[in-house]
């Protein structure tokens, strides 16, 4: 774990690897929590009769906009950003995504700090996020993600 206090340990990282989190299990528990909160309940995520006989995986799939939202939450076990009164999810840029996330895969954030700038008093971080899924070459997605600080 990377603890960052002050815009100039942020800045030491640009261009840099920080870290990676731990493995993350996205289950269909999950996968149907989310179809709940955001009213998509396509078949693929939800339905693992349909999703085995007649899908291109023989698996349920997790949303792309799950693994998405998996960010935050991985990427504070990779990097402590401390002495800020606001943090502000941006933006993402340049998102792919490459390989779906079967039922049951574990996944994990790799986090490498493409950008640091200070816009007057705003810090503006951009990070390059790759989800990377176990046992598979191929990450779930590449992006850069953009956050906002405002350090005390």
């Amino acid at each position: 774990m990377v603890v960052i206090t002050n815009f100039e340990e942020y800045k030491s990282y640009e261009g840099k690897v920080v870290g990676v989190s731990n493995w993350h299990r996205i289950d269909q528990q999950q996968i149907n929590t989310f179809a709940d909160a955001t009213l998509d309940h396509q078949w693929i995520h939800v339905d693992k009769e349909r999703a085995k006989n007649e899908g291109p995986f023989k698996s349920t799939i997790a949303h792309g906009y799950l693994t998405l939202a998996l960010i935050p939450y991985l990427w504070k076990q990779i990097a402590d950003i401390r002495n800020v009164k606001m943090e502000i999810n941006y933006g993402i840029e340049n998102l792919k995504f490459g390989q779906p996330v079967l039922v049951d895969n574990e996944v994990q954030l790799q986090a490498k700090v493409q950008s640091i700038t200070n816009l007057r008093g705003t810090v503006k971080a951009v990070i390059q996020a790759t989800l990377l899924i176990r046992d598979n070459a191929k990450p779930a997605y590449v992006g850069d993600v953009v956050f906002l600080y405002h350090f005390n």
